[in-house]
């Protein structure tokens, strides 16, 4: 069953889609099942992705009104390595209608759960706002990857984030948990950069992911060419980083897969060793 991991930070420009694009192509690099799904009417992972958000016929907002299947929705892309289910400004109309609708927190989860084991890992780049589409994504997903720009107003809000996160957790989806947080646009010449980063690992210490996204010339040019770093620049310092970032997030995974096995082996001991 794949692992939904929603990519979400409220606050706009810190490297959200970027990293929801990159991280798509370089898991899909490692021979993951990749889906990709854009929950933000601005589009930006769709085009991102080399797709026109204007020539759509089917996109994210018909999934979660019922209007069409996921499985109808999602686009493959051979030439990236994964699938990408499209969103365009119609997703707007969708904040509104699902606040009235039944379900509507699950309705995300309830689409996905036809197609979630097609896959290893789906990707959702959520809206840079606590929106219902924010809130569906949290419900749906296991995981969150907060991307955070090493800069002044960085942790503002941050706070906000992690109580919705905690207070999803504990009313509808106890599966939910952060990740990681990811630095992003890091200049380590720079002396406020530094800064964050050391306020980020104090406070958060094993949740900041090793890895960290510089600031790139060929990183900030890549969707404008439609494509991911990996197929833009594959040596770019932008391309190492989302790189190494799949790499540490495989390793987690195949040491979670590690604990989890361990302790049901325990248990299974346990249990043998009780009388019957």
């Amino acid at each position: 069953m794949g692992r939904i991991i929603a990519i979400t930070n409220q606050k706009g420009g810190v490297g959200k889609t970027t990293t929801s694009v990159n991280l798509a192509a370089t898991l899909a690099a490692a021979d993951q099942r990749v889906l990709l799904l854009d929950l933000d009417p601005q589009g930006n992972a769709t085009m991102g992705s080399g797709v026109d958000k204007h020539d759509l016929s089917k996109t994210t907002y018909d999934v979660l009104m019922k209007q069409r299947l996921a499985s109808e929705t999602i686009m493959p892309l051979p030439e990236l390595g994964y699938h990408l289910m499209p969103a365009n400004a119609d997703l707007t109309a969708a904040e509104v209608q699902l606040i009235s609708a039944l379900r509507r927190e699950y309705r995300l989860q309830d689409v996905l759960r036809p197609v979630r084991e097609q896959y290893d890992y789906l990707l959702i780049d959520c809206p840079p706002s606590l929106n219902m589409l924010t809130v569906n994504a949290l419900v749906a997903a296991q995981g969150v990857i907060i991307p955070m720009q090493c800069e002044y107003f960085a942790l503002e809000g941050l706070s906000a984030l992690v109580q919705t996160i905690e207070s999803v957790r504990e009313s509808v989806n106890p599966q939910l948990r952060i990740e990681g947080l990811l630095r992003t646009m890091y200049d380590p010449r720079n002396n406020l950069s530094r800064d964050v980063s050391e306020q980020l690992l104090n406070h958060f210490g094993e949740q900041v992911y090793r890895a960290v996204i510089p600031r790139n010339v060929r990183l900030a040019e890549a969707p404008s060419h439609g494509l991911p770093i990996l197929h833009y620049d594959k040596g770019s310092r932008g391309s190492l980083a989302y790189l190494a970032l799949a790499a540490e997030m495989l390793h987690q995974e195949r040491q979670g897969d590690k604990s989890r096995k361990a302790a049901t082996e325990s248990a299974e001991q346990a249990s043998s060793l009780c009388p019957s």
